[in-house]
């Protein structure tokens, strides 16, 4: 019984009183895009600036992930990418995104951040790889989504006699 009042005590001068500073703030502002949309849209400005990507299937359920991959001229792959992020902010309303330290481009928009870098090695008279990747908070494509079970319904027993 002592230790019962030991502890209940001890628990209660150490606690901090909580404070209900209401709802936390959105992860993002809008409503989530879908994959096929933020796809379509970083290909379409990609190829407008001469890059072509090919959409790699994610095959990673639950997870909003995709990734973009091809290669183009090495003397203009990082004047192409620049100018496509250009592109994507002017004609799309894409956000500058958070500095990686590395050098990639990066870009938001409602849920999804992309990602944009090229390999600056590339062996004489061949291409600089590409490689986008796009990933999400908050799911956005249901499609690729699992579904959670349904909750079994509650059935009463007969009644005995």
């Amino acid at each position: 019984m002592a230790l019962t009042a030991l502890t209940a005590t001890t628990a209660t001068a150490c606690a901090f009183p909580l404070q209900d500073l209401g709802p936390l703030p959105p992860r993002f502002s809008g409503p989530p895009l879908p994959a096929d949309t933020v796809v379509a849209e970083v290909t379409s400005v990609l190829a407008a600036e001469g890059i072509t990507v090919e959409r790699e299937p994610s095959g990673v359920l639950g997870k909003c992930w995709e990734r973009l991959s091809g290669r183009h001229a090495p003397e203009t792959v990082e004047a192409a990418l620049k100018a496509a992020v250009a592109r994507a902010r002017s004609e799309h309303r894409w956000q500058t995104g958070p500095d990686t330290g590395f050098e990639r481009l990066t870009l938001t928009k409602g849920n999804w951040t992309v990602s944009a870098g090229f390999a600056a090695d590339v062996p004489p008279g061949g291409q600089a790889p590409v490689i986008v990747s796009l990933t999400c908070v908050d799911g956005g494509d249901t499609t690729t989504a699992p579904t959670a079970p349904s909750a079994p319904t509650a059935v009463p027993a007969p009644a005995s006699t």
